[in-house]
């Protein structure tokens, strides 16, 4: 049994514990952290899921970004435990934020992944978005959360000033 809720201050600590965990030391030196420098997170969108002992087993969080003036969603990062793996917790967090992002007027989101593993979840290669470097193209990835949400959305990803 999980319980998914919203992120809170007093979970930071043991959030970036599991990312650490999960993810190279370096991860906080790529370019998708840049654009988050100095800008809050979602917060209704940023997911906590806790096992029956109050244990974190699975992390989402999403930032606001900018694409050719066009708000956007940055999805990430999302990790599980590794001894939670395999349990379709990912999946979760990633189809409850979603539905959550589009009842709150969302329209688009983007991501930094693996294109076999989203593509699951409707994400597909974003063509004319650039992330700063040193980013994989291929790995560009977006979801529409209205129809043709992403038509015409090109050009750099940007830190989000507010007035997009």
């Amino acid at each position: 049994m999980y319980q998914l809720e919203e992120e809170t201050d007093a979970d930071w600590w043991e959030v970036e514990a599991l990312y650490d965990l999960c993810f190279a030391p370096g991860r906080t030196a790529l370019s998708s952290y840049r654009l988050r420098d100095g800008v809050d997170k979602v917060a209704p969108l940023c997911l906590v899921l806790r096992d029956e002992t109050e244990t974190l087993a699975a992390v989402i969080r999403y930032w606001p970004v900018q694409v050719g003036g066009k708000a956007v969603l940055l999805l990430g990062p999302v990790a599980v435990h590794p001894t939670r793996q395999g349990e379709g917790l990912g999946g979760l967090l990633i189809n409850e934020s979603l539905a959550e992002a589009k009842r709150l007027g969302w329209e688009r989101v983007m991501l930094v992944g693996d294109a076999p593993y989203y593509q699951r979840f409707g994400f597909r290669k974003l063509q004319g978005v650039i992330m700063p470097p040193p980013t994989n193209p291929d790995r560009v990835l977006g979801l529409d959360l209205v129809r043709d949400a992403w038509a015409g959305v090109t050009g750099q990803v940007e830190k989000y000033t507010g007035s997009a």
